[in-house]
């Protein structure tokens, strides 16, 4: 231990301190045998096995991620320079790897993919949308708020300001409570929570009070253009549509007519509204109907208008417990989407469940093939955009699935 140590300490088990050197940054409650300093909630804590240090990280005694560990280097100090560091890494890795275009819209930090566990921090040009779901980093947003302003302005860009977009449940398990609102540690806030933002040349308005999760769904960006290079020339059908963006990608890219479905009325109205402002709306049209009902019924019809179908559903499971049942669920859509494409369409199917893994996922896709008596042809197996970056040592971190197919 090369500097003194002032932070309470919890011995851990093997089992955790092998998972902690493998890069997993989680010690769960019962991997904790011991506790010694009078650790309290949201506090940095020392890890060890026996007399061996594992890593420093934030604890929190109600959470079953008891440890989320941040450092495993014993000369850190975590004072504002180190959080500043890890932000200007994250911006950084976004700004090296993504289009200036796309820098003005994407995901900056990516929590435990960055180091910064449970934060989420998107811009939407100059507003950041932020959901925080760790006590630890929560108790030191002043200066990680800090610390993004000053990163960005390193690289010439103005925040105006950041919005809290803190409405999620998940928040309860690390004993903080729900709330959304503008933080007002900079002095001023802008005037409005909507903005607008380019993603593949198309115009969208974001709410980041209002708007699913931060506002938009900024990582399926590099898989709509992908679905998109397939549209021309095609009828599509768009599944799940919430805001149109994968109808709107298709229908720029030159399909002949995409209709767009929602169960929602609302995501329908704002899909139509997306259409108008890009004046897409001559060749989109859009259904308030329940996707697994229509569906079923083209295929009971035997209706093969369509010879591209999208399904891009919100996550079926958000635990362990439900798999099952999601993957069910994952089944009969993608059964009955094959069902109404002729020989030769295209289906673009995605996963934005951690829980359904890619091996399940794709278990399932050749069941229901196999069900509607067709075979998939892969044309593209996808994931997340860059800027929701995968850390290969926790899995966790790997969520998002999307395969483009042609049925054959």
């Amino acid at each position: 231990m090369k500097q003194e140590r002032n932070y309470p300490k919890a011995s851990i088990s093997t089992k955790a301190a092998a998972a902690l050197k493998n890069g997993h940054p989680w010690v769960y409650a019962d991997e904790v045998i011991s506790l010694d300093g009078n650790p309290v909630d949201g506090c940095l804590i020392d890890c060890f096995e026996g007399n061996s240090w594992q890593g420093t990280g934030f604890y929190n005694s109600g959470s079953k991620i008891r440890i989320r560990v941040v450092s495993r280097n014993a000369n850190d100090r975590f004072d504002y320079a180190f959080w500043k560091r890890r932000i200007s890494y994250s911006i950084r890795y976004r700004h090296e790897i993504l289009p200036e275009k796309d820098f003005r819209c994407c995901r900056l930090v990516h929590g435990e993919s960055d180091f910064i566990p449970g934060l989420t921090v998107d811009r939407y040009e100059d507003i950041l949308s932020v959901q925080t779901a760790c006590l630890g980093v929560e108790l030191i947003k002043d200066d990680i708020y800090r610390a993004l302003k000053e990163s960005l302005e390193e690289f010439g860009v103005k925040i105006s300001g950041v919005y809290e977009r803190n409405d999620l449940a998940l928040r309860e398990k690390e004993g903080l409570t729900e709330s959304k609102g503008w933080y007002e540690g900079f002095g001023t806030v802008p005037g409005s929570a909507v903005t607008q933002i380019i993603e593949n040349g198309i115009k969208y308005l974001v709410d980041v009070a209002e708007g699913q999760k931060t506002g938009f769904f900024l990582d399926q960006k590099y898989n709509r253009a992908a679905a998109a290079k397939i549209a021309p020339g095609r009828k599509v059908l768009d599944c799940f549509t919430h805001t149109g963006s994968f109808g709107l990608n298709c229908a720029l890219a030159g399909a002949t007519h995409v209709t767009s479905v929602d169960i929602s009325q609302q995501a329908v109205d704002m899909a139509r509204e997306n259409a108008v402002r890009n004046g897409l709306d001559g060749r989109m049209d859009f259904v308030c109907a329940d996707v697994f009902d229509l569906l079923t019924g083209m295929a009971e019809r035997k209706d093969h208008t369509y010879d591209y179908v999208i399904l891009d559903p919100p996550a079926f499971t958000k635990s362990r417990q439900t798999v099952e049942a999601a993957g069910r669920g994952y089944k009969e859509i993608n059964l009955r989407a094959m069902k109404v494409l002729p020989r030769g369409g295209y289906l673009t199917t995605c996963s934005c469940s951690h829980f359904m893994t890619d091996d399940l996922f794709r278990r399932m896709l050749i069941s229901a093939a196999r069900d509607a008596c067709v075979s998939l042809r892969l044309v593209e197996a996808r994931g997340q955009a860059p800027d929701h970056p995968v850390l290969m040592s926790v899995p966790e971190t790997q969520y998002l699935k999307c395969y483009i197919f042609q049925v054959v």
